[in-house]
């Protein structure tokens, strides 16, 4: 027997769809048997500009490191920074 799926409500904005979406399941919405992978080769995630102090001491061990793997310090700092993010959320074994 098929689900009867729910209606998707209307979002006044990106904020008000991720909190729905984060606290209610996919699947109680859309037939994800028919789902199709897609691709998006244009789509660029949306970043925020922040500043951040640093001890120079990090900061140069940091630049080093970059450049020993021969890419932008500031790209390692955000590789590094989903590394963690993703152990915390345990989403990496």
């Amino acid at each position: 027997m098929q689900k009867k799926l729910k209606k998707t409500p209307d979002f006044k904005n990106e904020i008000q769809e991720f909190e729905f979406w984060s606290s209610h399941d996919v699947t109680d919405y859309f037939d994800t048997s028919k789902a199709e992978r897609v691709i998006f080769p244009n789509l660029k995630l949306t970043t925020n500009s922040i500043s951040l102090r640093l001890p120079e001491w990090l900061l140069a061990s940091l630049k080093q490191m970059a450049n020993k793997r021969d890419v932008p310090y500031q790209s390692l700092m955000k590789m590094f920074l989903v590394e963690r993010v993703e152990k915390e959320l345990g989403r990496v074994g």
